[in-house]
């Protein structure tokens, strides 16, 4: 924490820039933590906040309701194959605490209690509150709380770049799919098997294969296991399809949505179920079956407001096919990124991309330095114009989804002259 003894305060954002209070601009090249979408001070999303902020500020969600958040259920379910009912909350952790929850009590409501073990990948990410850390354990992030969390049941993720010796890709990833159904098989105490959808995000940028995903929920319905899945940072069109679970053709009995379902402009997610979740929770009072949960801001109607503007902007400019092809620019610069002598991989689906940064290429060694290699590319991506945020050695690029072509390739030729000088302090 001592190497950062300041910070730059942001004034302003106008499009994928932020100003700064000496005025200077920086290219917003994570998406304000990957939730932006249209980019800053967009004017239908500031005046669907605005013209809701007039009617009604925030109202419980306890026994009431309010329009803007039944409004944004109904189109919820309506665009997401096979959900049933929506459970708001406020942010992507507490979304995937849900999860979790529903789907350890669904056991126990259909009088199924053994049932009481996560399956999850190894180096997923869910979040940093202790459930979400449970089921997503990043070593390097959570180590110091293992002791305090619940155990789970871990399997390898395939990574192209890193395939064992001697096994091809393929014999990789059946090593994997393998080892889930051995255990699986084995087993009659597992309630559900937790993923992020597509692709791990956080843990490295982790493109899974053509078929990973849905062989996994073939799995689970073979062995009567809940599928859940993590949309948070992955849905919404940031693989470049609207969710996920759709492309990957693997449909969850949960699922999680945050970051870009209100255009990154108020915090709010949601977390879905098919009807035969939810249809376990109804009984009467005494059979306490119900779910005891709630948040203090669950279904806000300006954030509900807002998330209904985001969803019809989609449509009205057909986010998902220019999503399409903008995201192809970054495959213009394969090259020339791989070309830089500590650039080991490059990883990139949709509007993400992560640049592994090694110490040797032959080798694929990690690169470590004394200083956190976040600073370190911080600070220089700040003298190239450009605001970037590393994981570990992993440089992600993950701009706001409406971002021009013309910005695209501008946040890339900055991303590699950040690089270029980077290289000559992390070497």
């Amino acid at each position: 924490m001592s190497e950062w003894d300041s910070f730059d305060e942001i004034r302003s954002a106008k499009g994928v820039w932020l100003t700064d209070s000496k005025g200077r601009k920086i290219i917003d090249a994570v998406g304000s933590m990957w939730c932006n979408v249209w980019g800053h001070s967009n004017p239908d999303l500031i005046r669907a906040i605005t013209t809701q902020s007039k009617k009604l500020q925030h109202s419980s969600m306890f026994n009431l309701t309010n329009e803007p958040a039944e409004k944004l259920a109904e189109n919820l379910v309506k665009i997401s194959p096979k959900m049933h009912k929506v459970f708001y909350s406020d942010n992507g952790s507490s979304a995937m605490e849900i999860a979790i929850k529903l789907s350890l009590q669904y056991w126990k409501n259909i009088g199924e209690k053994k049932r009481t073990k996560i399956a999850t990948l190894e180096n997923g990410y869910h979040g940093d509150t202790f459930g979400a850390m449970s089921v997503g354990y990043v070593p390097e992030f959570f180590g110091k709380f293992k002791k305090q969390l619940f155990t789970t049941l871990q399997f390898p993720v395939p990574n192209e770049y890193r395939v064992p010796n001697g096994i091809t890709f393929l014999d990789h990833q059946n090593h994997c799919l393998e080892k889930i159904e051995k255990e699986f098989s084995q087993r009659n105490d597992i309630a559900a098997f937790i993923m992020e959808s597509g692709a791990q995000v956080a843990g490295g940028v982790i493109i899974y294969p053509k078929g990973f995903q849905k062989k996994i929920s073939q799995l689970c319905k073979k062995y009567n296991v809940l599928f859940v899945l993590d949309e948070i940072a992955t849905g919404f069109g940031r693989l470049g399809s609207m969710f996920q679970y759709e492309e990957q053709k693997s449909i969850p009995d949960i699922v999680a949505y945050g970051k870009m379902l209100t255009g990154g402009y108020l915090t709010m997610a949601a977390t879905l179920v098919n009807k035969t979740v939810y249809d376990s929770f109804l009984g009467e009072f005494n059979d306490w079956k119900h779910l005891f949960h709630g948040h203090t801001y669950t279904g806000n109607p300006i954030a509900a407001a807002v998330a209904l503007e985001n969803l019809k902007m989609y449509k009205k400019h057909n986010l998902i096919k220019r999503i399409k092809s903008t995201s192809k620019i970054f495959e213009e610069y394969y090259q020339k990124i791989s070309e830089i002598d500590v650039v080991g991989d490059i990883r990139h689906k949709g509007m993400l991309m992560g640049i592994e940064i090694v110490s040797n290429k032959e080798k694929k060694t990690a690169i470590h330095t004394k200083k956190s290699i976040n600073k370190i590319f911080f600070d220089e991506g700040k003298k190239n114009g450009i605001y970037l945020r590393t994981l570990g050695n992993i440089v992600m690029l993950v701009p706001p989804l409406a971002i021009t072509e013309t910005e695209m390739r501008l946040l890339l030729e900055k991303t590699i002259s950040t690089i270029e000088s980077a290289k000559l302090k992390v070497i």
